[in-house]
């Protein structure tokens, strides 16, 4: 089924979602110099969600072998009883409602129109910071944080801990429009919202994230470290440095920490062969099946999570079942899945535009000890203007979700350096 977004300015983009853009009391949307800001409300068509239950209720699920659990993927009992709990008790509109509580626009970018969530601090010394999210995650991501972001004094912090906060949808993922010509690797998503920032009004700011966010903000600092206070990565990227002192400087921790993550994810690598390769393909299904979208990517936060794997493993202890299906749901209401993991594609294909240096920007890192990839603090060092390091006792991939309390300390104490 596609239905179309509706903009009150009359220009219209098939997404796969009808979107109403709840405009501001003036029903008008904003110009800033030539460039288009819309208010923006997420509003799912009623008949979306009457289509996705009725799917819902016809799924046709496989077997699984008798005494396992999550080893051959997605554990059948688990996933049967997160359909069921999507078709019987899931509210979308309660948790639309939780996101819409957050500011948001669309942004024309060179063309490109960019779902962001910009909610301001009241407090006018604010650092505007950037947060950038992954697959498969989405602005929803960060719906713990955003308050004690933006007014920490109401979720018992400081005034001095106050950011502006923008969360954008990367260009195919969620609210964002899907590209429709190759080529949007990391790198260009990065000038992008470099683009966006600008388009914002915002000369200066911070910049943090995961997963393909961090990607994405190493190649942002790269091209404009004169724009960034800070940035900051739960997902810091280096390879061995050619200084070879430096690059047998790890520690012990490091090292089996590092082989640990490294055997782990040999065995959680199949995703991304395929969704380098064919993920057109695999859209077909995904796209098509609610049952099967949630399949792959529950197996990610099952797999992604410091909790204990197989049997003993608990989603339920991490996450709630609402939090999972909001990111999950945002996916399937805007067809977006087979434009977000064409990233995998792309990332492969498009050459670089300007080759990675010395990132000369003030950088901070959050190590959370089940994150899928680990760097020794010795090579981000060689590749980083590293201000703040820190080796965390718990916590996974999802960090903004999983750990919002560590999390946001994280970002608090990096930034208190740079104020």
């Amino acid at each position: 089924m596609k239905i179309i977004i509706s903009l009150v300015l009359g220009v219209m983009t098939t997404i796969g979602v009808e979107i109403a853009l709840a405009q501001a009391s003036s029903h008008t949307a904003i110009t800033m110099g030539e460039t288009l800001v819309t208010p923006f409300k997420i509003a799912i068509d009623e008949e979306a969600i009457d289509d996705l239950k009725r799917r819902l209720a016809s799924t046709r699920l496989p077997d699984q072998l008798d005494g396992v659990s999550w080893e051959y993927g997605t554990d059948l009992s688990t996933l049967t009883e997160l359909i069921d709990y999507w078709r019987e008790d899931f509210d979308w509109r309660a948790q639309e409602s939780r996101l819409n509580r957050f500011d948001q626009v669309l942004v024309d970018v060179d063309g490109h129109q960019i779902h962001t969530i910009h909610h301001r601090s009241k407090n006018a010394n604010a650092i505007p910071l950037m947060l950038v999210h992954g697959w498969p995650g989405s602005v929803a991501e960060f719906h713990k944080i955003i308050g004690p972001l933006t007014d920490p004094e109401a979720h018992g912090g400081s005034s001095v801990d106050s950011y502006h906060v923008i969360a954008p949808s990367l260009p195919g993922f969620g609210f964002s429009q899907a590209p429709s010509k190759p080529g949007m690797n990391p790198e260009k998503i990065a000038l992008l919202l470099a683009g966006l920032m600008r388009n914002l009004g915002y000369e200066r700011y911070a910049i943090a994230g995961g997963d393909w966010g961090a990607v994405i903000n190493s190649h942002h600092a790269n091209h404009f470290p004169e724009r960034l206070i800070g940035l900051h990565s739960n997902m810091i990227l280096a390879g061995p440095p050619e200084d070879l002192t430096q690059r047998e400087r790890v520690t012990a921790s490091e090292a089996a920490l590092r082989e640990s993550r490294g055997n782990y994810m040999r065995g959680e690598l199949a995703y991304q062969q395929i969704q380098g390769t064919k993920p057109q393909s695999l859209g077909y299904a995904l796209n098509d099946s609610p049952a099967g979208l949630a399949a792959w990517i529950l197996e990610k936060f099952h797999g992604w999570t410091d909790m204990p794997q197989g049997a003993e493993g608990n989603l339920d202890d991490y996450f709630s079942k609402d939090e999972l299906l909001t990111n999950i749901s945002i996916y399937w209401f805007t067809e977006s899945i087979t434009s977000s993991m064409r990233i995998y594609y792309e990332n492969r294909a498009v050459p670089q535009i300007k080759p990675t240096t010395y990132i000369d920007v003030p950088t901070g890192v959050a190590l959370f000890p089940a994150e899928i990839y680990i760097t020794p603090r010795a090579w981000a060092e060689a590749a980083y203007d590293i201000r703040h390091w820190a080796a965390l006792e718990q916590g996974g991939h999802f960090a903004a979700l999983e750990q919002p309390d560590t999390y946001l300390s994280e970002l608090n104490t990096f930034f208190r350096l740079l104020r």
